[in-house]
């Protein structure tokens, strides 16, 4: 349910509008004055605000202006009844989205708010999903590892030398790849990344090199390769010590003569690229036991960059965990939650298998499981979705999910997104009954808005038990 404010002195005006808007399950608040309908801006989130022109104390060009600087993506609708194309012109200039002559058409009325609120969602949605897309982490941690990795990053990223990245899974080594891309002299060209270990053998050399139409069966058209596509910029080769010998033979032609050949093709093509690769394996024994060339190795290898385990860095995980917690919250629209001193401590005592990658998926568990500040009985109560889990460890005793509730089936989830749903489901549905299902004290307790809330009721069918 969208969140509106009417401001206008004119009580009647008031009055209908709200009427009309009530009418259509919109949630209004209204004021007659322009300095106390920005106060309510400051303190409310509305997802838009009809404000009248003329008005005593300020009028609504000043509240628009002001608004637009506190909130520069709230919709705003002028309404006036001394309405002229000089007037709207104005009002739009000044960032109003529309305006609307009293007495106002109810249809006209209706579909400008709806076409309004429409355009403010399209403006969140872009900007959530640029930030995603867009965006590049920072290198998070203060350790001496760390200090050094940045380090080089900054030596080795503006010349041209192959880098070797080494670490176990979900170390980060995909993110040092980005920062030498990022800081390189070929940052505003194409950064293309090729995970070695997710593409089958056969179909290797395709995908890096490209093929011509009927170079095999299923050729139907002429392919470019990654190779191609990188030309200018940076081609990363991610868990390279999954790749096929032959592959490796072709990857190597191409790093010292600089010319690939697609399948089934003859012509020669020059190329342009940077290389960075990375791995989880010892490749050095990958040499030994037949399944890497050495050659090939001493070619990446001019410049060794090895990411630690998380493990090995306990102090950088209050870092890192602050810095996911507030992204999460943020992509959530939710004010960021606070993690106790304890929590994070008990955070630093688990093993993390999965590395960073495991740390940053925990992080979202505790958002969506845990109240306002997450505690370490939360840490304790979330930290192994599949069981009981070994945190504490290393203070010498263990602790089960059994002792803090009734351990789920989590063999019915398919997925995160499943699990995920189901406890944001169940959170709700807890505070509502916790709440006698006061929506408004729900919301506020959980710190949502309205709106959110009710499309989350909507959405999960959670009703009120008779």
């Amino acid at each position: 349910m969208a969140k509106l404010l009417i401001i206008d002195d004119e009580r009647a005006i008031r009055s209908t509008l709200r009427e009309i808007l009530e009418y259509e399950s919109y949630e209004v608040d209204d004021i007659d004055n322009g300095i106390d309908g920005l106060d309510l801006i400051k303190k409310n989130n509305y997802d838009l605000v009809l404000c009248d022109i003329k008005m005593n104390k300020m009028d609504g060009m000043e509240v628009l202006e002001n608004a637009l600087i506190l909130k520069p993506d709230l919709p705003f609708i002028m309404i006036s009844g001394h309405g002229t194309v000089e007037t709207a012109i104005e009002a739009s200039k000044k960032g109003a989205f529309d305006f609307v002559s009293k007495p106002p058409d109810l249809n006209r009325l209706l579909i400008t708010v709806r076409n309004a609120l429409d355009r403010g969602t399209l403006v969140t949605e872009t900007k959530v999903l640029k930030r995603r897309v867009s965006k590049t982490r920072h290198i998070l941690g203060e350790s001496d590892s760390i200090a050094k990795i940045k380090e080089t990053i900054e030596r080795v990223a503006p010349t041209e030398a192959r880098v070797l990245i080494t670490g176990a899974n979900g170390s980060g080594k995909e993110l040092v790849a980005r920062w030498i891309h990022e800081k390189s002299n070929r940052a505003e060209s194409a950064l293309i990344e090729v995970n070695c270990a997710a593409i089958p053998s056969e179909l290797i050399e395709s995908e890096l090199f490209g093929h011509e139409k009927g170079s095999f069966t299923s050729a139907v058209k002429q392919r470019i390769g990654k190779f191609e596509l990188a030309n200018g910029g940076t081609l990363f080769l991610d868990e390279i010590g999954d790749m096929s010998l032959s592959a490796q033979a072709k990857v190597l032609r191409a790093l010292q003569e600089h010319k690939i050949t697609r399948v089934g093709g003859e012509k020669e093509l020059d190329v342009n690229v940077r290389v960075i690769a990375a791995t989880n394996k010892d490749l050095l024994k990958e040499i030994e036991d037949g399944n890497f060339r050495m050659d090939l190795y001493h070619r990446l290898n001019v410049i060794n960059i090895h990411v630690p385990h998380l493990t090995e860095r306990t102090d950088d995980i209050p870092v890192i965990a602050q810095s996911f917690l507030e992204e999460i919250c943020g992509d959530y629209g939710m004010p960021a939650k606070k993690i106790s001193d304890s929590a994070m401590e008990a955070l630093k005592t688990l093993p993390w298998t999965g590395n960073v990658r495991e740390l940053h998926n925990m992080i979202e568990r505790l958002i969506i499981l845990s109240d306002k500040t997450i505690t370490e009985n939360d840490v304790i109560a979330f930290a192994n979705p599949t069981g009981g889990t070994n945190i504490g460890a290393a203070n010498g005793h263990s602790v089960s999910t059994a002792q803090h509730g009734t351990a789920l089936n989590y063999e019915k989830f398919s997925n995160f997104q499943d699990y995920k749903d189901h406890a944001e489901k169940e959170f709700i549905k807890y505070k509502l009954e916790k709440n006698n299902w006061n929506v408004s004290k729900t919301a506020d307790d959980i710190e949502i808005q309205r709106s959110h809330l009710y499309s989350k009721i909507e959405k999960f069918g959670l009703k009120r038990a008779e």
